[in-house]
């Protein structure tokens, strides 16, 4: 693994880690990165950000899924309100991490030579559902452990 991926997946490993201990007092443990092989969410709720260099050169996006359990237990901690279904409140906070974890991930790229100006989330719900990428190449896969239970943050860049 080059120095440059290693740069990256520090960048969103601190941003997730980060934005989870502030915004919903969760902590999050980053398990081993993996090069994902298919486009099939590993959850139930996942919010999707696009990014791109401001001169057009490159772009990407990150994607932030959670089991339904794991997202009710981040959002009901993020919001001091318990949730018990997936719902609009649980949905717009989804796609608030997404927009956090991304803008402190790509202020932190900058480090390594990569800017990149943030688009608006989307998130999609389902068991099942399928994460589309903007590109072919590798989609970096960081999961991650909180006491609310397993998320994982997808990264691609083109």
């Amino acid at each position: 693994m080059n120095d440059t991926i290693k740069g990256i997946i520090a960048q969103f490993v601190e941003a997730t880690t980060s934005v989870l201990s502030t915004m919903a007092m969760t902590e999050a443990k980053a398990g081993a990165p993996f090069v994902k092989q298919h486009a099939g969410a590993q959850g139930d709720i996942t919010g999707v950000i696009g990014f791109s260099n401001p001169k057009g050169k490159s772009r990407g996006t990150m994607s932030l899924t959670f089991t339904t359990a794991t997202a009710l237990g981040i959002v009901s901690a993020m919001i001091y309100e318990e949730q018990l279904e997936l719902n609009d409140v649980v949905t717009d906070a989804v796609g608030e991490l997404t927009n956090m974890i991304s803008g402190q991930a790509r202020k932190g790229l900058v480090g390594l030579g990569m800017v990149f100006e943030g688009a608006i989330p989307s998130v999609i719900t389902g068991k099942g559902h399928t994460i589309r990428h903007v590109s072919t190449s590798a989609i970096l896969a960081i999961p991650f452990e909180t006491q609310h239970g397993p998320m994982i943050v997808e990264v691609c860049f083109s």
